[in-house]
């Protein structure tokens, strides 16, 4: 067995209602099924699908925190500050029509709940920005790939519960873009972005796949795979510009996967500046 550290925990993120902005936080506690409190909540359309910024881009524009830190047992108080700075909290017998009214449309914020099977929207002309579809999606076009996708079982994530992302990854698209592109780890969600050494770069994940990382001595991180990158690493959000550049780069150079899926091994507390060790 080779144990080799690869870096340290240089931030980390929660979301606490899927396609929302989120929380950077210092400290995280995740559990069997990832960051405790992250996707915890999501908007459901009047046709059952769960919204998504990968068609509803606007989502972005919304932000949600815990009043109060989340356990295993209990979640804190669910906020979520409006476009216009208004806050609304999920205990509010209004909080979905609330949101309905600044959306246009009517939603359910939910919890989500262990028996459930969601699917979740997307826009087939619109997903992968001005990539063309079969490009990344082979045997599917716009007009063929599905208006919809299945999310994880009595989860509102994705395809799995923690989404790991490297510092040099980062500046190696900044470096394959140009140096005006505004590259930060936001525009990708990840739940732990890893700095890794200085000058070190590409696609640096790719060198995790077959190993395991342990964080801190306690959190072990396993099954990681290649996450596929879609439309929303382009929105605009907080003072990031709308930019299809990034994309459209990482489709061309690396197949349009950045950064990877993971699932949790063993769990625990991960903190800003613990080092993160790959094992082979």
């Amino acid at each position: 067995m080779e144990r080799r550290q690869i870096g340290s925990v240089q931030a980390l993120y929660r979301y606490p209602v899927k396609s929302m902005q989120g929380e950077q936080l210092d400290t995280v506690d995740i559990g069997a099924q990832g960051v405790i409190g992250d996707r915890a909540y999501a908007l459901r359309e009047a046709n059952g699908r769960v919204m998504t910024a990968k068609k509803w881009l606007h989502l972005l524009e919304f932000s949600a925190y815990y009043e109060t830190p989340s356990t295993s047992k209990a979640l804190g108080p669910l906020c979520i500050t409006l476009p216009d700075g208004r806050t609304v909290r999920v205990e509010d017998p209004d909080a979905s029509a609330a949101l309905s009214a600044v959306l246009g449309r009517p939603v359910v914020l939910e919890r989500a709940q262990p028996d459930q099977h969601h699917r979740a929207a997307i826009d087939p002309t619109t997903v992968f920005g001005d990539v063309p579809v079969e490009t990344l999606k082979p045997g599917y076009t716009a007009a063929t790939l599905p208006d919809s996708f299945a999310l994880p079982p009595g989860t509102f994530f994705d395809a799995a519960s923690l989404h790991l992302l490297a510092s040099g990854t980062l500046a190696h698209l900044r470096t394959l873009i140009s140096e005006d592109a505004q590259i930060d780890a936001r525009r990708f969600r990840p739940n732990v972005v890893i700095e890794t050494e200085s000058g070190l770069e590409g696609f640096l994940e790719d060198g995790w796949l077959d190993g395991t990382l342990d964080v801190s001595e306690c959190v072990s991180i396993v099954q990681l795979r290649p996450t596929l990158r879609c439309v929303m690493t382009t929105h605009r959000q907080a003072e990031l510009g709308r930019d299809l550049r990034i994309l459209r780069t990482a489709a061309q150079h690396h197949q349009a996967e950045v950064g990877v899926w993971a699932a949790i091994g063993t769990p625990g507390t991960v903190r800003v500046g613990d080092p993160v060790v790959l094992v082979k």
